[in-house]
């Protein structure tokens, strides 16, 4: 029964990591054709980007996939993106200038002007040592994985639909730009299977002049 469960949990760790990476995609074929990422859906709605359009998102750093914005699957019945375990698929945009990367051709705007893309959400390998809060919460000195993504994509684990419990954990459920990424680590103290990924300034600059958006 131990080896059956272990093998069901590496199953849905690598269908969960290639979910993300899909959703990676298809955020950035969605800013390709819209000049801008879409909003995160909002908790108790639906996998719609909240609000229609973009611009000042409702909720950027604890906020859903909007796979029915995307057209992307699985979902669940309340249209939201799901993990290997069924839980929802976790979404979080900067916010930096004025709602720059999710507000149409604000992005153009900027290069155009010359300026860097506002990005600023952290990630860390470890919640100790975190400074701050909300849009100033920083990793400790030398934690940083990165320091200017652009989003954030993230599953809560296989133990995503209970409440975090090691700081780690808590530090990807919080209303903050922060979040942690290390490899899991078993139960106890510090329990941690979060799977999480992001999306880099550089790659959407990319994606972008790849389909004639920029310059």
């Amino acid at each position: 029964m131990m080896a059956v469960g272990a093998q069901m949990d590496s199953i849905a760790i690598s269908e969960t990591q290639r979910r993300l990476n899909d959703a990676r995609d298809a955020l950035l074929g969605y800013a390709a054709a819209n000049g801008r990422l879409p909003c995160p859906a909002i908790g108790g709605t639906t996998g719609v980007e909240s609000p229609l359009g973009g611009g000042a998102c409702n909720d950027n750093w604890d906020g859903f996939l909007p796979a029915v914005t995307l057209g992307i699957s699985p979902t669940n019945e309340s249209g939201y993106a799901v993990d290997g375990w069924g839980n929802p698929v976790r979404y979080a945009i900067t916010k930096a200038i004025s709602s720059q990367v999710s507000t149409a051709n604000q992005i153009k705007v900027a290069w155009n002007a010359g300026s860097t893309l506002a990005a600023d959400l952290r990630v860390c390998s470890s919640s100790t040592g975190i400074t701050g809060s909300g849009a100033n919460a920083l990793c400790a000195v030398g934690s940083d994985l990165a320091n200017n993504a652009v989003a954030v994509i993230y599953s809560r684990g296989k133990n995503g639909a209970t409440t975090p419990a090691s700081p780690d954990e808590q530090a990807n459920s919080d209303t903050d730009r922060l979040f942690v990424s290390h490899t899991p680590t078993s139960a106890g103290a510090n329990e941690f299977d979060d799977i999480v990924i992001w999306l880099s300034p550089n790659i959407l600059y990319n994606r972008l002049i790849a389909a004639g958006r920029l310059p």
